[in-house]
């Protein structure tokens, strides 16, 4: 649930795994949920089972929240069963499908009863298109931010001051929702933008009657006593 004490100045971002920042091509952009630490993992399984030699290996991906001091952690978790053989293209592919699927799943999680009266983050405007920024870090720019454009602390206040907080805007898409500066455009609205080239270069994998992904196998929402960890794959 972002605050507005996240928010971070914009030059900052290169350098922060946490904090709430404004950039002028994404909108706001969590940090924590830009890090692309679940890519890493979730690629990783992905190259674990193209090396293990069996002709299908399950990966598992998961997203989850953590309650207040830590105590419960709860989310959903899917695995999917792939047939060995996926190029490189195929795997990042299929891992962006595998995140885009369980951050919609999640998003809808947080959105639901009794969840919705301890948190406003269920799809909150910023959380599916940093989720995508993470996994653009990982497999294309590391480092994007010269490219998105992050503004000044005082400017991303301003925002956060006259839009009201982001968790009142909702996003059910990837696509980035810009709030114009209300200096400038007093009377703007916010509105849904494109995203930048290189967060349109990977394509999420979709043939699933192929035979060489199976469709999503064991979902389940999980509850984790004395976990510490906001995001993670299983």
């Amino acid at each position: 649930m972002s605050k507005r004490s996240d928010i971070i100045d914009g030059s900052q971002a290169p350098f922060q795994n946490r904090g709430l920042v404004y950039t002028e091509v994404l909108g706001w952009v969590d940090l924590g949920h830009a890090q692309g630490t679940d890519i890493r993992y979730l690629l990783n399984k992905i190259a674990q089972g193209e090396a293990s030699g069996k002709e299908f290996y399950d990966v598992t991906y998961s997203q989850g929240m953590t309650s207040r001091w830590g105590l419960v952690r709860s989310g959903e978790v899917m695995t999917w069963q792939v047939k060995h053989g996926r190029h490189d293209y195929e795997q990042k592919s299929i891992a962006l499908a595998m995140m885009m699927s369980m951050a919609l799943r999640f998003e809808s999680f947080q959105s639901s009863f009794p969840n919705n009266l301890v948190t406003d983050s269920g799809f909150s405007g910023e959380d599916l298109v940093s989720d995508l920024l993470g996994f653009y870090r990982v497999v294309s720019v590391h480092n994007p931010f010269h490219l998105l454009r992050p503004v000044s602390k005082a400017k991303a206040l301003r925002r956060w001051d006259h839009y009201g907080k982001i968790g009142n805007w909702k996003n059910k898409t990837f696509l980035p929702l810009l709030f114009p500066d209300p200096e400038k455009f007093p009377n703007a609205k916010p509105y849904k933008s494109v995203l930048p080239s290189f967060m349109r270069t990977v394509v999420p994998y979709s043939d699933f009657q192929s035979g060489n992904v199976m469709l999503p196998q064991h979902d389940k929402t999980f509850i984790v006593l004395g976990a510490d960890n906001n995001r993670s794959g299983l």
